[in-house]
């Protein structure tokens, strides 16, 4: 139902599941093994697989902790969006890479839950996309000393609010790993 004409497509969006990233990250191993599933579905359902990677003062281009996890393999025909702030569409060439591929519903996985995950979810339904957040394939690190509930809490309640948002002509909306449809 995206307000976007002529997009019938859906596309999976991989978001910084970079090594600095995910280092200190809630769940790591169940949630990359929830991507990685979600990556095989998407592909044999020949439905495009979109990588983010972040780069900024702590994540360095090109080194070790802005490479993606080695869990995680990128194909060469995936488009590879380099982006610079938590919204993914922000200075980046992610749209058009969506636009060519007649892409209206992002389904969203990675990290940061708090930072990334949701700036990417509120930039594509303010764009007129619809954003599908899958609930066990996000994560975020701990973040208690800076007054940021524990990371299982922030998860929860990143999935209970997106279960809950609308926008007229857009649906957001979250689904389990095992219920994601493409």
């Amino acid at each position: 139902m995206t307000t976007l004409p002529d997009r019938p497509n859906t596309a999976l969006l991989v978001i910084d599941v970079q090594n600095g990233v995910m280092a200190d990250a809630h769940d790591r191993d169940q949630v990359i093994a929830n991507i990685t599933s979600l990556l095989e579905r998407a592909r044999t359902a020949a439905v495009p697989v979109i990588w983010i990677q972040h780069s900024d003062e702590g994540l360095p281009r090109d080194s070790a902790q802005w490479e993606y996890v080695p869990e995680l393999k990128r194909h060469d025909d995936e488009p590879l969006v380099h982006k610079n702030y938590p919204d993914s569409f922000e200075a980046t060439d992610l749209e058009s890479v969506l636009g060519d591929r007649k892409v209206g519903r992002i389904v969203v996985a990675g990290a940061q839950t708090d930072i990334c995950i949701r700036s990417t979810l509120h930039g594509a339904i303010t764009r007129g996309y619809d954003a599908t957040l899958v609930a066990d394939a996000h994560t975020t690190e701990d973040l208690t000393q800076y007054g940021a509930p524990t990371p299982d809490k922030v998860i929860a309640h990143t999935n209970l609010y997106w279960k809950f948002h609308s926008a007229p002509g857009r649906e957001a909306g979250v689904v389990e790993t095992a219920d994601a449809a493409f």
